[in-house]
C-alpha cells in the first residue's frame, strides 16, 4: 500500500477538491484507490461530508471516516464540545490500515498541518506511517508566508513533501497569483505538482475525471 496524506496551509483552500482529483487520476491510470477522513467536521449524522463530495467528482467507492462531529471546528475541540471521544493516532493508523489492499490510499486532513485531530496532528499521522504529505496552498497574497511555515514543519520533523498543490488557480490571475506561483517554488524549495481550475469542484463526475489527470505534473506521481 502506498499512503498519501493531503494537508492544508490553513481551511478552506481546497484538499477536498485536490484529494478527489489526485483519486481521480490514479483511477485513470488502471490503480485502485482508498480515501481516508480521520476527523470530519461541522456535519451531523446522515449528511454529506467531504467523503461524499469526493465521491461524487473522482468515482472512488473505498472511503472511510473515522469520526465526525457536528460544530465546524478543529475535531479535538468539536469532540470536547459534543461531549464525544477524540479521535487517538492509535485508532487512526489501525482505520487507514484497514484500507491496506488499495494500490493507494489517500488521507484528507482536517485545516492546516498543525490542526489537532484528536490528541495528535496530521504532521503526527505523517511521522508514524512514514508516509509523505501533500501540501494544497492558495494562489492569492499571503500565501508564501503560509506556505513557508507549513513546508518548514515538514522538513524540521523529517517528513517529505510530494509537492505543492494550488487548490483553485483563477481564470483570470492578478498579479499576486501569477508571482505567487514563481515565488513558491523559491521560498519553499518544492515543486508546485499541480493546479486546480477554480469551481472545479462544482463540475460533473464526468468532466472533473476526464481532466484531472492533466491539472497534475506528468513527471509527479502521487505513488513516488
Amino acid at each position: 500500500m502506498s499512503v498519501l496524506l493531503i494537508t492544508g496551509t490553513s481551511t478552506e483552500v481546497g484538499k477536498t477538491v485536490v484529494t478527489a482529483a489526485i483519486a481521480a487520476a490514479a483511477l485513470a491510470e488502471g490503480k485502485t484507490v482508498a480515501v481516508c477522513k480521520p476527523g470530519q467536521t461541522g456535519v451531523r449524522p446522515g449528511e454529506p461530508g467531504d467523503i461524499a463530495a469526493i465521491e461524487q467528482l473522482s468515482g472512488v467507492t473505498r472511503t472511510l471516516e473515522v469520526a465526525r462531529y457536528p460544530d465546524p471546528l478543529a475535531p479535538d475541540t468539536a469532540a470536547r464540545r459534543a461531549g464525544l471521544p477524540e479521535l487517538t493516532l492509535a485508532e487512526t493508523v489501525a482505520a487507514i490500515d484497514t484500507l491496506a489492499d488499495a494500490d493507494l490510499t489517500l488521507v484528507e486532513g482536517a485545516g492546516g498541518l498543525l490542526v489537532r485531530l484528536g490528541d495528535f496532528t496530521l504532521l503526527d499521522l505523517a511521522e508514524k506511517l512514514d508516509a509523505p504529505v501533500v501540501v494544497v496552498t492558495a494562489a492569492g497574497l499571503g500565501t508564501l508566508n503560509h506556505t513557508e511555515l507549513t513546508t518548514r514543519a515538514l522538513h524540521s520533523a523529517g517528513v517529505r513533501c510530494s509537492g505543492l498543490v494550488i487548490g483553485s488557480w483563477p481564470v483570470e490571475p492578478d498579479l499576486a497569483a501569477a508571482c505567487n506561483r514563481v515565488d513558491l517554488p523559491r521560498v519553499t524549495g518544492v515543486d508546485i505538482v499541480g493546479a486546480i481550475p477554480a469551481g472545479a469542484g462544482a463540475w460533473t463526475r464526468e468532466g472533473f475525471a476526464s481532466a484531472a489527470p492533466g491539472w497534475f505534473e506528468p513527471t509527479w506521481s502521487p505513488f513516488a
